[in-house]
């Protein structure tokens, strides 16, 4: 009898631990069409202008998430950080990106469509757009913006 006592209790653990439903729904299964992305106004945490779409995830929770930015032609978003690693991929357009503390379009670079921008948490870096571009950010939430000047930061404006 007590052969079956130890892959019973280890059986019954396994279950206590699997996630529930509600940690399966974090891990969603999705699949859209460049057609199909439906676009909302961005978060009050960018300047006015851009659009977003989230496309798996939630970014205001712990977890992966993969949301698409569209910037219109001459948009600027000031020297800033996020907290965790971030990646970007130009879906369209092109992401003109600098690095540092100040604004300085003499040391931005130009990533075009299908080029990718990894940065590691607390990089400090401004973008800007001549045309209009969708860059796809996949990062982990809860995401976050840390403006370097708190007078940049479109929160404080509202």
């Amino acid at each position: 009898m007590h052969a079956f006592t130890l892959p019973a209790t280890l059986c019954a653990t396994a279950l206590l631990l699997a996630p529930g439903p509600a940690a399966a729904q974090q891990h969603q299964h999705v699949m859209v069409n460049q057609g199909e992305v439906a676009w909302k106004d961005g978060p009050p945490s960018l300047p006015k202008g851009a659009q977003m779409s989230v496309l798996y995830g939630d970014p205001t929770k712990d977890g992966v998430f993969v949301m698409r930015l569209k910037f219109p032609a001459n948009y600027r978003i000031p020297a800033h950080t996020h907290p965790v690693d971030e990646v970007v991929t130009v879906v369209s357009g092109a992401f003109a990106i600098g690095m540092g503390s100040t604004f300085d379009p003499a040391k931005m670079k130009t990533i075009d469509a299908g080029g990718v921008i990894a940065m590691a948490p607390g990089t400090q870096h401004y973008v800007q757009t001549e045309r209009e571009t969708v860059v796809q950010l996949s990062t982990r939430g809860p995401w976050s913006i840390n403006y370097l000047n708190p007078a940049d930061d479109p929160r404080k404006s509202q």
